[in-house]
């Protein structure tokens, strides 16, 4: 059972150190501009991974999904929700991800490679070590969130997304939608 516990430990940091920039990025903003809300970046983080998992869980029943060379295409949706950001006007700026709905495409998006780990470790783990490591999972997505609400908590970072955080915060999705794009044509 340590091992288990250890194991999902190791694979659920290794695959979403991305997500506590992200999970900052949002808690900074929510600081800064009161929106996304902060139960709702939570919420949204847990039904980003919940969806992981739970494609990550029927791929490995064998069943394919989605086809690999096709799930970088969803860095699609940070890069255009970054896009959309530096698009709003200045009088109507609203936050890059806001909602429950978005935050979620977001850790999606950003979770081909929790897809690529978790798949191949739920089909040799077997069913009660997965369910065992999926409750880490749960656990460890509070701990990330608190991490990243500790991070974007620090006044000096809050001045700066205030300053720049118009230009700052949707070029992070934008580059995060690169990376994320780059995997694919890269890999092949």
């Amino acid at each position: 059972m340590g091992q288990t516990i250890g194991t999902a430990a190791a694979v659920f940091a290794g695959t979403n150190v991305d997500d506590i920039v992200i999970l900052t990025v949002l808690f900074l903003a929510a600081r800064a501009k009161g929106v996304p809300r902060p139960w709702k970046i939570v919420v949204g983080q847990y039904a980003g991974i919940a969806a992981l998992v739970a494609v990550s869980a029927v791929a490995a029943l064998g069943l394919t999904v989605v086809p690999d060379r096709w799930v970088g295409l969803l860095g699609l949706v940070p890069f255009g929700l970054g896009v959309r950001g530096l698009l709003a006007k200045g009088d109507d700026e609203r936050p890059v991800a806001s909602g429950v709905l978005s935050i979620a495409g977001v850790t999606i998006a950003n979770g081909a490679d929790n897809i690529s780990v978790y798949t191949p470790l739920f089909r040799t783990a077997g069913t009660a070590a997965s369910l065992v490591m999926v409750a880490v999972f749960a656990v460890l997505v509070a701990f990330w969130c608190v991490a990243a609400s500790w991070l974007g908590s620090h006044r000096k970072v809050i001045d700066l997304v205030e300053r720049w955080g118009r230009w700052l915060v949707p070029v992070i999705f934008m580059v995060i939608g690169v990376v994320i794009l780059a995997g694919v044509l890269f890999s092949e």
